[in-house]
């Protein structure tokens, strides 16, 4: 294990997967809360219209917080690991989401305690503040239930989007450095997130609302174009986040070694 961790290159690869694994679990389970964009922001909702159908603001999963920072993850994986590291992180991830959801409706199957499902919520508040909680909050299980409860759909929708649009990013990210070469890192970064984005914006919310609760087409293509809005803007300001954390990882790694694992992982497809 000892002589593992002496490699910078192994070293590197158990970081990245490890954070790549946990803010993709992690945005996963967040995202069972919807939230006004504008509204965080202080601002009104944009109320557009978008192919006849009026009224639609940024509302989007909180799990979007993390998603733009596992594409980042995504990317440079994909310039010093190549397309299999890339593949075998989101297969393993992807497994552990499923593993995780099963765990989850496992626990929302248990037999709660009596005393918990009224139960305080933080130790020394009042007991105004206990009250006011548990009329707003009323039986914690059936809370927990509904928090966690998501649809067969969304969860099954959430998973093939993240696997068709990782598989994706990594095409089209190598195609496009194999054109331009070492150079225009945010050409290859941002132009396979803005891809891969694109399908992951339309997959999981065709899935999960198309398929799943039968909205009407039209309705449900609207709601994509917004969420590729917002999607699609944030790719471009995460571009120079990538080039420094691309810049630090090249100065922990070392101007030869770097260059070499960077020829490996292009020569990998």
């Amino acid at each position: 294990m000892r002589a593992f961790f002496s490699s910078k290159p192994n070293r590197l690869w158990t970081i990245m997967a490890g954070f790549f694994v946990a803010n993709a679990l992690v945005a996963e389970f967040m995202g069972v809360k919807l939230f006004s964009l504008e509204k965080t922001l202080g601002f009104d909702p944009v109320n557009w219209s978008v192919l006849g159908q009026s009224g639609l603001s940024f509302t989007l999963t909180a799990g979007v917080l993390l998603w733009p920072v596992v594409f980042v993850m995504t990317d440079l994986m994909n310039e010093y690991f190549g397309p299999k590291g890339v593949r075998i992180i989101s297969y393993i991830t992807a497994g552990l989401i499923a593993y995780g959801f099963l765990m989850l409706f496992m626990a929302m199957g248990l037999e709660p305690a009596d005393w918990w499902r009224t139960a305080h919520i933080k130790p020394g508040m009042s007991a105004a503040k206990q009250e006011a909680m548990r009329a707003q909050v009323g039986d914690y299980n059936t809370a927990y239930a509904v928090v966690f409860g998501q649809s067969l759909w969304i969860i099954v929708g959430s998973l093939f989007a993240f696997l068709v649009s990782q598989v994706v990013d990594v095409a089209v990210f190598h195609r496009i450095k194999a054109r331009t070469g070492e150079g225009k890192l945010w050409m290859r970064s941002t132009g396979s997130t803005l891809v891969s984005q694109f399908l992951d914006s339309f997959v999981v919310v065709f899935i999960a609302l198309y398929i799943g609760q039968q909205l009407p087409f039209v309705q449900v293509l609207a709601i994509c174009i917004m969420n590729y809005c917002y999607k699609g803007i944030v790719a471009l300001v995460m571009t120079p986040v990538i080039y420094w954390v691309h810049n630090a990882i090249d100065a922990y790694l070392g101007p030869e070694l770097a260059e070499e694992m960077k020829k490996a992982a292009q020569g990998s497809e």
